[in-house]
Order: C-alpha cells, then structure tokens, then sequence
C-alpha cells in the first residue's frame, strides 16, 4: 500500500464542496417548510413517513433507527414526543421481548397525509425544478452508487 496521498483533482474538489453543500443545507431548508407547516421537524416527519411505508405501519425501532439514520437513543426521546402528540404508540415486540415496536396511529397517519403534498412540493421546488430529466437520472444513478458504497448490506432502501 502507498504511503503518498491522491488529493482530490480540480473536478473532484468540487463536486465534493458542492455535495457537501447540499448535504449542509437542504436539511435546514426542508426542516423550516416542515415546521412551518406542520410543527414537525425534518426528522419527525421521516420518521412518520418511514412508519407510513411499513407493512401495518409498524417497524422495530432499531429498523426504524437505521431508516431514519439515528441512534436508539435519539430515537426514543423523538419517539416520546410524537407518542405524546398521539402520532405513534410504542410497545414491546410480541415475538422478542427485549425489543421495542413503534407503529403510527390513525392520528400520525393523517398527520402523514396532510403534510406530504406542501413537503413534495418543496422538495420539488429545492431539487428537482432545477434540473433536467437528464440530471435527475443522473443524480439517481450517482446517489445509487454512494449508496452502495455505504450501505452493502441494503439496509435502505432503493
């Protein structure tokens, strides 16, 4: 293995910047339309997504920890938030004690429902009215490849 480092080319340097700068800021900006509309944060409302998605709305919460990219513990005080919001019930795993279920109740599925268009449209408005249908393949294409590199094990998914 070669001691010498192989810096980044000109080209390379910035498209790194400019992911990094996506990476910066479009979580603030998807998070103040979020509040804004429907007193969630980003990270809320992904975790009631994620929920929306999963057969009986209903996921162990370190599977719902890994698609919303958090730790259990994080996880858990957001959890007691929405649980209190009535959004989500959490309880033991009937086929495994030791874990932890969250499902999303009628209430967190409306909230769901009621605050998707307004985040779509955003998220429209921020990303995808800005490019081409060529540079929306191509994005989908580049995020794949990341995301392979990342995530072998397909932990996200596609």
């Amino acid at each position: 293995m070669s001691s010498e480092t192989q810096w980044l080319s000109d080209d390379e340097q910035r498209a790194w910047r400019a992911l990094m700068a996506v990476v910066v800021l479009l979580p603030g900006a998807l998070d103040s339309q979020l509040q804004r509309d429907s007193g969630l944060s980003h990270f809320e409302y992904g975790v009631l997504a994620m929920l929306s998605e999963a057969p009986e709305r209903t996921l162990r919460m370190s599977q719902l920890a890994t698609l919303v990219d958090s730790s259990l513990s994080r996880l858990s005080h957001v959890a007691r938030r929405l649980e209190e919001r009535g959004t989500i019930v959490r309880r033991t795993c009937p086929d495994d004690r030791r874990a932890n279920i969250a499902t999303l109740t009628e209430a967190g599925y409306a909230l769901v429902v009621a605050t998707a268009p307004a985040h779509v449209a955003h998220v429209r408005e921020l990303v995808f009215d800005v490019l081409t249908d060529k540079q929306v393949l191509e994005l989908e294409q580049i995020g794949d490849a990341i995301r392979t590199n990342l995530d072998p094990d397909k932990q996200f998914p596609s």
